[in-house]
């Protein structure tokens, strides 16, 4: 298809009225930058409205909203979700709350870029069968051997996930549904921690309610974690999510590595690959984190091998609140 964004001189009428919901769970820090991305959004500003879903936070996040709201050209709406603490009931309430025909989800820490919302949205005005449409999620510059490490493996890409041998699905840090379907799937499961953004695309997806349509074009940017309890956090959590879909969803489970195969991997990287590097690092064909690949690697391994295997799912985890539902 033609990915070419959508004009912003094309008669507004025509253009489908969309909403943005973030939740944020203590994002002060990250308001200042994000609103400058929000108000840097080439969608035509009488077509879009924020939901800016504040999720019980301890610092200034929803008093730092009010105020925005009161004096932004942009359209803001502060909404407070302090009955479940989840990010999918964050986004919940937004659902509800949202007027538009399409709603965006990006989060509090993510950076959309200038055209964000107009290269995701084209795709519901051209195909009435798209019902999801997944946008690119790149790194924000880093400097951090860790940082440097995610960059290389394109950790954070759309890519992986909408690979997955289950079935395709993107992250909600880029990702846009129509409102519609909501009314026919049910929510996002409010008490679910991860694996949320998997599980609403496979009921829309197998339940045959249309297509997903992904466009690399329409980008937000993401930072990478710069430590290594940061890292462990993170893969412990993509570990937890295999467990709960394939509790929910049947999917496979992640074949563990056996102490042998870990002293095998560090034993080949001690005697070939890690020499290997240090000449190319010498005579400049290779980075310090091209030397540390294979021990990041295996700890981001172990971690996700971690997180699976001691994820519980919690019975009410299972719970799909409808449309109107109050949970």
């Amino acid at each position: 298809m033609n990915n070419q964004p959508v004009d912003a001189n094309t008669s507004q009428s025509f253009l489908p009225k969309v909403s943005v919901v973030i939740p944020i769970y203590n994002g002060e820090a990250e308001l200042p930058d994000l609103m400058s991305c929000l108000l840097g959004q080439t969608y035509p500003q009488d077509r879009v409205e924020y939901l800016l879903i504040d999720n019980n936070s301890s610092d200034r996040t929803l008093s730092i909203l009010n105020t925005t709201a009161e004096n932004s050209p942009i359209t803001i709406r502060p909404l407070s979700e302090n009955n479940i603490q989840s990010s999918y009931a964050a986004r919940n309430t937004g659902i509800k709350a949202a007027t538009g025909e399409i709603i965006a989800f990006t989060d509090a820490d993510c950076r959309p870029q200038p055209q964000w919302l107009n290269t995701l949205i084209q795709p519901f005005i051209i195909n009435t069968d798209v019902v999801i449409v997944v946008g690119e999620i790149e790194a924000l510059p880093g400097k951090n051997i860790l940082e440097k490490f995610a960059d290389k493996q394109e950790t954070l890409s759309q890519k992986h996930t909408l690979a997955h041998k289950f079935c395709p699905y993107g992250q909600t840090a880029n990702l846009a549904i129509r409102r519609s379907i909501f009314q026919t799937t049910g929510l996002f499961r409010p008490y679910l921690s991860t694996g949320g953004d998997a599980d609403i695309c496979w009921r829309i997806l197998k339940g045959n309610l249309g297509k997903l349509e992904f466009v690399p074009n329409a980008i937000v940017q993401h930072r990478h974690r710069v430590t290594m309890k940061e890292l462990a956090s993170q893969w412990r959590r993509y570990g937890r999510s295999n467990r709960y879909l394939h509790e929910l969803h049947g999917v496979d489970l992640m074949r563990e590595m056996t102490p042998g195969e870990y002293r095998y991997r560090v034993l080949r990287w001690l005697v070939k690959e890690l020499p290997t590097a240090i000449i190319k690092n010498v005579i400049g064909k290779a980075g310090v984190v091209d030397l540390l690949d294979t021990p990041i690697g295996l700890f981001t391994a172990n971690a996700r091998s971690q997180g699976q295997r001691d994820a519980k799912l919690p019975e009410n985890a299972k719970i799909i609140p409808g449309f109107n539902d109050y949970i």
